[in-house]
């Protein structure tokens, strides 16, 4: 047996998790989100709209975008972006770690 759990920030409603995080990485590897949501198997549409609802609940930009021209366009993480990245995954870290230690607490003590 082992401890199983999913991790996300909300305010009113699903604010950041594991998708939009996986998401935002790939765009920062990428410098698409046209290629990052390729990678999820994830509709450009659908990607394009989870990020936005997360940029107006969070009040901040996640991506600058250039449309088009010669370099045929594509986007980048905005520092924000990067902050909440950087602090989503130290939280998600501590956060395993306790819940592995209470498992043990509790399962194997």
């Amino acid at each position: 047996m082992r401890v199983a759990y999913k991790i996300w920030l909300d305010n009113n409603g699903k604010v950041f998790g594991e998708g939009p995080y996986r998401l935002l990485k790939l765009v920062e590897k990428t410098g698409s989100l046209h290629q990052a949501a390729m990678q999820m198997k994830m509709s450009y549409r659908k990607a394009w709209r989870t990020l936005h609802s997360i940029e107006q609940n969070l009040g901040y930009a996640l991506l600058d975008r250039q449309v088009g021209g010669v370099s045929g366009g594509g986007s980048q993480i905005t520092q924000n972006a990067r902050e909440l990245i950087k602090r989503y995954e130290q939280f998600r870290e501590e956060a395993r770690e306790a819940l592995e230690r209470i498992y043990r607490k509790h399962f194997e003590g």
